[in-house]
């Protein structure tokens, strides 16, 4: 055989074997996958990434267990680009044996978990598997290990966002749960520890897949995806829309996108939205979308877990082109009041942003810790004071503004002076006390409404002299507890000049090796 041929022939095995790594579990079974309404591995990673940047890592892999005829063993990986920046992605391919994570599977994610930190990438990661490979044993579930491992090292260095397209259950779930973001599809994506038969068998409840671990039931109840959205491709743009306020890891600062929107622009009919009453309610994204850098089309902001503790907004958005972390009291839930759920979404999310150098704009209308017997039983104390460990341990700009009220400890929890905010703006509407007129005079005054003839008068008498002598922002600006009172009208341009007076701000805290987040 001629030299030609030799180099012919290799060539030709190149393509084969090529060739059939593309065909995935083969032409059935990607009919299969197309019938549940999902995509392929291969399709979503060309969707999803920008034409023609992808490179695939690891094409010839395969399994060392018993199963070893498996195309790219399961998964795709390797690299691109999302609007011309470099992230890693890999994609579990459900049509070869139910992308169950084998050894080899798990060392490919891995080593792109290994180059995104070194790289300095985010890493994107579409999870559709049927969890371990039974037939590789110890082996899979070591595989497992080494995935968490690496989440976990990774964690604050690069943005790590995960799809849930398809069963995610067992062990499986556990690398997802250590990334920052998670995303599921409707009528697709499931994720439990425990799948419907095993609860049935263990506890004798009835529940479907979609009921258990669907995914507006991961979002709205337990708290685990940060959106839930329609279709896959909608997913997908989700994901793009997200990692463009994002840095590509800690080592940089998030990109400055110009919408358009002008700095000094002001908004008299801002002050329009809040009613006076304290205990009225109004949408909270409305002062959002006028504040904050408007765009020509769509929303102004990215929200995260709008289905989750609706009584805390967190999103992201813009300040004259600077990416800022929003969270916000919403009084159209739970009057806004904080609760477990809140304090829990409000303090991972002020995590990430400081993780990332991403500043902190707090948008304050709180009337304290929701009461009752279930928050205090559930642990208000020590889920609570995750935001004052978020907040004070956060060395990224913190600006804090005061819209209509804020009482007792949820004053501090909103991101106080005290707790190391570097900006406190109030609207002369706002009221700061221990707590509301409506609480306080009852008490500061009972004995002389148990003498008056007319309680009920003294009482509407009393609350208005608190509030014009001690609940009201005047009181806390001579105290230095506030900057600045300031006119609404003005809110979008002094925030702006706060923030970009403290973009370049340092500040070190004691030595240590870390501290002890409250459980």
């Amino acid at each position: 055989m001629s030299e030609a041929e030799i180099k012919a022939r290799q060539l030709e095995t190149l393509k084969e074997r090529r060739q059939k790594a593309l065909e995935m579990g083969g032409e059935e079974r990607v009919e299969e996958q197309k019938k549940k309404g999902k995509l392929t591995a291969r399709e979503r990673i060309d969707i999803l990434l920008d034409k023609g940047t992808f490179r695939e890592i690891g094409i010839s892999a395969r399994s060392r267990g018993a199963v070893d005829d498996v195309a790219a063993d399961a998964v795709i990986t390797g690299y691109g680009k999302i609007d011309a920046r470099r992230v890693y992605i890999f994609s579990q391919d459900f049509t070869s044996t139910g992308g169950t994570i084998s050894e080899i599977h798990a060392k490919k994610i891995c080593r792109l978990l290994d180059n995104a930190m070194k790289e300095g990438c985010p890493i994107i990661g579409i999870n559709d598997s049927g969890g371990a490979r039974i037939q590789d044993g110890v082996d899979a579930l070591s595989g497992f290990g080494q995935i968490f491992y690496r989440n976990t090292l990774a964690s604050g260095v690069i943005p790590q966002i995960c799809a849930i397209l398809g069963p995610n259950a067992g062990g499986a779930v556990y690398s997802p749960a250590l990334m920052d973001f998670i995303f599921m599809v409707k009528g697709i994506s499931h994720a439990f520890i425990t799948g419907p038969r095993v609860v049935k068998a263990a506890m004798g409840q009835e529940v479907s897949e979609e009921e258990l671990g669907g995914a507006t039931v991961v979002q709205k109840k337990a708290g685990v995806a940060c959106r839930s959205e329609e279709s896959e491709e909608e997913c997908f743009q989700s994901i793009k829309e997200l990692l463009s306020y994002l840095p590509s890891s800690y080592r940089e600062k998030p990109p400055k996108i110009d919408w358009g929107d002008k700095p000094d622009r002001e908004d008299a009919a801002l002050f329009d939205i809040v009613p006076v009453a304290p205990n009225k309610p109004y949408d909270m994204h409305k002062l959002i979308e006028v504040i904050f850098d408007q765009k020509k089309e769509g929303k102004n902001y990215f929200e995260l877990f709008p289905l989750f503790a609706t009584n805390i907004i967190t999103c992201f958005s813009r300040l004259n082109g600077w990416t800022v972390g929003i969270i916000a009291n919403q009084p159209m839930s739970k009057a806004g009041c904080l609760d477990i759920d809140a304090s829990d979404k409000a303090s991972r999310f002020i995590r990430f942003c400081d993780a990332f150098n991403i500043p902190l704009i707090n948008l304050v209308d709180v009337p304290g810790y929701l009461p009752g017997t279930e928050q205090e039983w559930g642990g208000i104390i020590r889920h609570g004071a995750k935001m004052l460990y978020a907040y004070s341990e956060a060395t990224v700009p913190k600006i804090t503004l005061t819209i209509r009220k804020a009482y007792g400890g949820s004053y501090l929890g909103m991101c106080s002076k005290d707790l190391g905010a570097d900006f406190v703006f109030s609207w002369p509407s706002t009221e700061l006390a221990v707590m509301g007129a409506e609480g306080a005079v009852p008490i500061i005054f009972r004995r002389e409404l148990q003498k008056a003839a007319d309680p009920e008068e003294l009482l509407q008498e009393k609350i208005q002299e608190y509030r014009k002598e001690f609940a009201n922002p005047y009181r806390a600006a001579e105290h230095l507890h506030i900057d600045d009172v300031i006119d609404p009208a003005e809110t979008r341009h002094r925030l702006i000049g706060a923030l970009e007076m403290t973009l370049n701000k340092v500040e070190n805290h004691p030595a240590k090796k870390h501290g002890i987040m409250p459980a």
